[in-house]
Formats: structure tokens, C-alpha cells, sequence
């Protein structure tokens, strides 16, 4: 039996004859596709470090619509952007979206969007332009492109507005353009548009996840680079819950990027000397290869809490992060970035044993399984906030309330999501606590006087979802 045809879809459909109207061009197809949300499980700010993760899909999702033009612009109009403070209707000409020659290809058309703050949101879209032609997809361009988005998915709270964007635009003018691109290369390409054209260091798991997630069940894949390792299928009694405290976060700021590049200076040291002592496979690049035990054992002692980027850089010349560079004048935490991917691959590969036992066990193997996992959830959540010294208090105020509850009321773990300091909690519970999490969400907004958005379905993936064909 099919699904029905999702709401944001239909609302879309509709805007073509309302707010929308006027902005296609009568008797060509308009080309639709759809990219949700991602719910951060297990894993997290990890994935750049190599680790497992597991990523649920939202129904919460961008819709894009797009049509070929007769001249060479790009005309995009954000139908969210005004609410946001943006100027929704942005044009470009493809010839300024056209990647350089020299080392960095990108960076004039990041500087031009860099330069206007209330139009950089179209970086994510008209980006899409660029990478295709810089990464060979496409030679040229010989005809432009409307484009037009809405979105659902909250910007800030930790469940990947932006991969939603960029999926959603890239599989739109996918079946625009005809292209054939296979899902994991249209996931790097995305994360291409938010490293080089954006200038965000986010790791590969939104995009993976919103392009290839499936709906009621969580995306396993290993981040080396990007190694898909099937789905892990939630208990039918079991749900995941997002609840978004309206604090916002974002992955562009200087506590991720400081967290992110203390990890690749110590995944440099201890690769250095694991090659001094002759092997040469080291790390492998990351740091979610080494076991925990091995790490306290031989490697710990190494590393210094903190560690200046001038120091660093005179030992160690650079890390073998693409996407950051060490500045020499901060001081980098070392020690603690680099143990919380290292623990943290450690206890989502124990996180995703409780979900394969519980689905060969009954009842109260569920329970009993689902109670580890949510522990293994607390753990995560501390080595977030103590380790990698970020987090909220808003969120830490959720996390105490699920555990307040306790697995006998049918809340077995909480976690913060995404890579900022606000954002989302993720709650793994039981399918009928309705009322607690409502009643949650009212001891969240008593406290704080924000009303919180809650994430209570799943939805398809877009390369789930395909794409659709509107004539007008």
C-alpha cells in the first residue's frame, strides 16, 4: 500500500496557483523534489572523526521546485527567507557561479555570498551550480534555472536545516537537468556546497542521512568517508522523539570549530607517533579507529589538555582536516576533544547491539535492552557537554526531566543533537507517552517561557520520496 502524498507536498502543489503564481513559466515542467530533517541518535559531532553513527529522517522537510529557463539566471525565491529576516528572491547569473582556477576554486563565489548577509542563504542553493561544475558533474551550464523552496525544518535547532536545503535543491535540478547521480555521490556533493561554497565545516552525516534515510528506521553509516551500513529497525513499541528547546545553534560558530580542530590536532599527534613507532597505517585518519582501551593505555599521556595553534603548527605543520585551519593564536582543548569521538564510536557500536538483540527478544527483552541503550544515550550527552564543552542548559534541563521519568514511565535516554550549543534533544521512549511528552514540553516552556517544537514522526528520505513532475 503507497503512502500518501506528504502535506508540505500538497501545500507546495498549491502555492504553485497562490504565492507562487507568476514565477513559472506556463507549459514546461516543474521539477519537485523533497529532503527531511535529520534527527541526530547516536553519533553526532563524531562523524567527522570517523565514527559510526545513527540518524533517523523527520517528516519534517524542504520542498524545492525546479524549472529550466530560456536565458542563463539562476532566480531563486525562498518562500521562508522573509520570516527569517532574508530577502527571499535572490538572481544570479551562472556565469558568477562559475568555479575559479586556482587552488581554491571556490572562493570568489564564497566571498560573494559571504558579502551579503540577508542573501547568503542562496549559497546553499545556487552553490549546488558551482560544485556540479567544479566536480566534473557538469561542464557547463547552457541554461539557467527558477527555483523555489519552502521548508518546515526549523533553521538553528540541530536537525539539519541546512542539508535539507542543499538535498532538496541538488535532486531538484537532478531531474531538471537529467543528470545521473547516485545517492552517496549527490550526499558528498552537498557537503561540498556547505564546506567550500558556504564555508561551514559540517561532517557528511545530514546529507547522507536526508537524501538516503528511510522513514521509521535509523540510517547506520560509518563516516570513512561515508560507508552506509544498512538500517537498524526500531522496536514496534519504540519511538524517537526530537524535542527543539528554540535555542539556537549553528555549526558555523567557533565552539564547533574549536571542538572539531582540538580533535584533528590530537588525532595529528597520536597518528605521529604511531608512525615513529613504524606503523604506518596509523589512525588511518581517524580517530574512531582506536579502541578506548588502547588509547588509555598508549596514547593518553601523549596528548596535552591544550595546546596553542602557534605550538601545534611548528610541531605538526597541519591537521588533515580539509575544511578548518588551526589558528595560531587560540588555544586549543586537546586531551578531551580527542577522547569524546574515540568513547563515542565505542557507544554507538554498543548502542546498535541493544537495538539488534531487542528485535530478537520479547517484551521484556526490549525493555531491558532499550534501558542499556538509553544509558549509553546519558553517556553520550556528558562527554557532549563535558568533553567537547559545549551544550546548553536548556537542553541539560530536558535531558534531567527524561531522566526524572526513568524507563518504568517508558523514557529510556535523552541526548543533545547536531553540532552547535542549543538545538534539539533526541528522546528514545516508548510509543504511548503522548502525554509525558507533552507534558515535557510544558515543563520546558513553564521554565524558559519558550514553547518547544516537538519532532514526533518520521519521513521518507529523498531519494525515497524520488521526484515528482508538475505541469503548469
Amino acid at each position: 500500500m503507497s503512502r500518501p502524498e506528504p502535506r508540505d507536498v500538497r501545500r507546495f502543489i498549491d502555492a504553485l496557483g497562490g504565492s507562487l503564481r507568476g514565477l513559472y513559466s506556463t507549459g514546461r515542467p516543474v521539477h519537485l523534489s523533497r529532503a527531511p530533517g535529520r534527527l541526530d541518535v547516536m553519533g553526532g559531532i563524531a562523524d567527522y572523526s570517523g565514527s559510526l553513527v545513527l540518524e533517523g529522517t523527520l517528516s519534517e522537510a524542504t520542498v524545492c521546485g525546479a524549472q529550466l529557463r530560456d536565458d542563463r539566471a539562476v532566480c531563486v525565491r525562498n518562500l521562508n527567507a522573509a520570516a527569517e529576516g532574508m530577502i527571499p528572491d535572490v538572481q544570479v547569473p551562472l556565469e558568477t557561479l562559475a568555479p575559479g582556477t586556482g587552488y581554491d576554486p571556490y572562493v570568489e563565489v564564497r566571498g560573494r555570498f559571504k558579502a551579503d548577509e540577508k542573501r547568503r542563504w542562496a549559497a546553499y542553493v545556487a552553490g549546488v551550480f558551482t560544485v556540479l561544475m567544479a566536480e566534473g558533474e557538469v561542464h557547463r551550464f547552457e541554461r539557467g534555472a527558477t527555483i523555489s523552496l519552502i521548508s518546515d525544518v526549523p533553521l538553528g535547532a540541530g536537525v539539519s536545516s541546512s542539508a535539507a536545503l542543499e538535498v532538496a535543491a541538488m535532486m531538484a535540478l537532478r531531474a531538471a537537468y537529467g543528470l545521473e547521480i547516485p545517492g552517496m555521490r549527490l550526499a558528498a556533493l552537498c557537503q561540498m556546497v556547505e564546506n567550500r561554497v558556504v564555508g561551514a565545516p559540517c561532517g557528511i552525516m545530514d546529507q547522507v542521512t536526508s537524501a538516503l534515510g528511510e522513514q521509521d528506521s535509523l540510517l547506520a553509516l560509518r563516516c570513512q568517508p561515508h560507508t552506509l551500513e544498512g538500517t537498524v529497525a526500531l522496536p514496534p513499541d519504540v519511538r524517537v522523539v526530537g524535542l527543539d528547546t528554540r535555542v539556537k545553534h549553528s555549526v558555523g560558530g567557533s565552539r564547533y570549530a574549536d571542538t572539531r580542530i582540538g580533535a584533528f590536532i590530537g588525532e595529528r599527534i597520536i597518528a605521529q607517533a604511531m608512525r615513529d613507532r613504524g606503523d604506518e597505517k596509523a589512525t588511518g585518519g581517524y580517530l574512531a579507529n582506536i579502541r578506548p582501551e588502547d588509547y588509555v593505555s598508549q596514547w593518553r599521556d601523549l596528548l596535552p589538555p591544550s595546546m596553542k595553534g602557534s605550538v601545534f603548527l611548528a610541531r605538526y605543520a597541519k591537521t588533515n582536516d580539509p575544511v578548518t585551519r588551526v589558528d595560531p593564536g587560540t588555544m586549543y582543548m586537546v586531551r578531551s576533544r580527542t577522547e569524546h569521538p574515540i568513547y563515542e564510536n565505542a557507544r554507538v557500536e554498543q548502542f546498535r547491539s541493544h537495538f539488534l538483540r531487542a528485535a530478537n527478544g520479547d517484551m521484556h527483552d526490549t525493555h531491558s535492552e532499550m534501558t542499556k541503550a538509553g544509558r549509553l544515550m546519558y553517556g553520550s550527552n556528558w562527554s557532549y557537554r563535558s568533553r567537547c564543552g559545549m551544550g546548553s542548559r536548556e537542553t541539560e534541563f530536558v535531558v534531567r526531566l527524561v531522566r526524572k521519568l526513568g524507563p518504568e514511565q517508558g523514557f529510556y535516554g535523552a541526548k543533545i543533537t547536531g553540532g552547535g550549543s542549543g538545538g534539539t534533544v533526541a528522546i528514545l521512549c516508548r510509543r504511548d507517552t503522548d502525554q509525558a511528552v507533552d507534558w515535557l514540553a510544558a515543563e520546558y516552556e513553564e521554565w524558559t517561557g519558550r514553547r518547544p517544537t516537538l519532532f514526533l514522526r518520521s519521513g521518507p528520505g529523498a531519494f525515497e520520496f524520488g521526484a515528482r513532475t508538475v505541469s503548469l
